[in-house]
Order: C-alpha cells, then structure tokens, then sequence
C-alpha cells in the first residue's frame, strides 16, 4: 500500500514536471509573439527584488563573515592571510551568492507563486480568465518570470557586495587582517567572467524558479489542501532544480585545470 502510495505520487510529480517544461515552451513562445503586461510585470518586480532584498542581504552578510571565521585561521596558519579576501571573493561570486538568494528567493517567492496561481486554479479565477478571453501565461505566468529573471541576478549583486562586507568586517576586527590587502586580494582573485557568471546562474534560477512556482500553482487540484501540497513541492522541486542546473551550469562555466588562486598568491 505504502509502495503504491509512493509510486503514485512520484508518477504524479513526474506529469507536473512534464507540464513545467511544457509551460516553459509556451512562455517563449508568447515571449517572442507577444506584448508583456507591463503592469503585472512591475508589480511582480517589486514582490521579487525590493521586498526580498532585507533578507538576501542578510543572509549574505552571515554567511559572508561565517565563510571568514572558517577559512581565516587555516588561512593564516599556512602562512596564507593574504589569500583570504580572494577565496572569499571567488566563493561568493561563483557559488554562494547566486545559489543561495536563489534559495532565498525559492522560498519566499517560489512558495507565494504556487500558493497564488494554485488558490486562482481551485476557485476557477484561472476558468474566469480564460472567458474573459484573457491568456493565463500572458496575464499570470510571464510577469513573473520576467520579474524573478531581471530580479535575481541585482539581487545576486547586491548579495555579493554585501558577504564581501560582512567577511571584510571579520578579518579586519578579528583577526588583524589589513582592509588594503583583502581588498586587493579580492580584486586580484576575481576576474569579470566570475561575476558574470554569477549573473548567469541568476538568471537560470530566475527562470526555473518562476516556471516551477506557476507549474505547479497551475496544476493544483484538491482545494485548500492541495494548494498546500503544492506551495511545498514546488519549493522543494525547485531547489532541486536550483541544485542540479547548478552542477551543470559550474561545469560548463569552469571545467579544467586552471586555478585563479594559485596563480594569484
């Protein structure tokens, strides 16, 4: 019975991803044969970037001088101090600042995504659109993936600048670690393809984030408890996504042999 259950709600979880890589076809499609609403867009914009941005920084901030602590005494230890603003400045920039505002923003977004289209989709707003002859990907679905797309790579930045601070405070006041060398070392650690592939990963998890919180709020049935089970696979399904693409996008961006910091130290 247990086996059954499971199998029927992974195969259930199979047909919505099916469905979200549909939908992402279809956003395209509009994308590239159809105006934007503007005004559905900037409202979105706002729910993505400015009412996201006190907890992204201070996510980034944390995990900027948590990152320090870890790194700073072993650093120094091996007679490395001066490398500590670098790694940190490549951490952030490669991995830590895209993945997790996109964590952030999973959660927080992703999460008010399915709950909004899935409550739209249970009390028939969604059948009501379609009589009205207005298009649910255009009016619902494409603002917010054009908001989370344009959103989270500023975010990104932000985050970057912001664990670049809080790691910065750390080795100063901690451990006595001269501002002018972290910050030189950052700048000679850090190259221009780092923060643009930090844009680059934004900008993916943007998407995905967007398309998986519309999928499965569009998907919804059951009523109240299946906006529930939505809201929740649907933040679950997308940090998976957040995760793998993330795997992908590092190997494709950075796959080799050189090393930025040992070139630099």
């Amino acid at each position: 019975m247990a086996q059954a259950i499971e199998f029927s709600s992974l195969s259930k979880w199979g047909r919505r991803s099916f469905a979200a890589v549909m939908l992402m076809g279809q956003v395209v499609m509009h994308l590239i044969s159809r105006p934007i609403h503007r005004r559905n867009t900037i409202e979105q914009m706002v729910a993505v970037g400015p009412e996201s941005l006190m907890i992204a920084l201070l996510t980034a901030s944390f995990v900027g001088m948590v990152f320090t602590i870890q790194v700073t005494r072993e650093f120094i230890n091996f007679g490395a101090g001066t490398a500590v603003g670098g790694v940190l400045a490549l951490t952030l920039a490669r991995e830590l600042a895209p993945v997790l505002t996109a964590v952030v923003l999973a959660g927080r977004v992703g999460s008010a995504f399915a709950a909004e289209i899935g409550t739209m989709k249970v009390t028939e707003q969604i059948d009501a659109l379609q009589i009205l002859k207005t298009d649910p990907i255009d009016y619902l679905v494409i603002p917010r993936v054009v908001a989370c797309a344009l959103m989270l790579p500023v975010l990104t930045l932000l985050s970057f600048i912001t664990g670049m601070s809080g790691g910065l405070l750390i080795a100063t006041n901690l451990y006595g670690i001269a501002q002018k060398v972290f910050l030189d070392s950052a700048q000679n650690f850090l190259s221009t393809w780092d923060l643009v592939s930090a844009i680059i990963k934004a900008f993916v998890f943007g998407i995905l984030i967007a398309i998986i919180g519309a999928s499965w709020g569009l998907t919804t049935t059951g009523g109240a408890k299946g906006v529930g089970q939505s809201t929740t696979t649907a933040v679950v399904t997308a940090l998976l996504a957040i995760f793998i693409s993330n795997f992908f996008l590092s190997w494709l961006m950075f796959q080799g042999t050189g090393s930025a910091v040992l070139g630099n130290v």
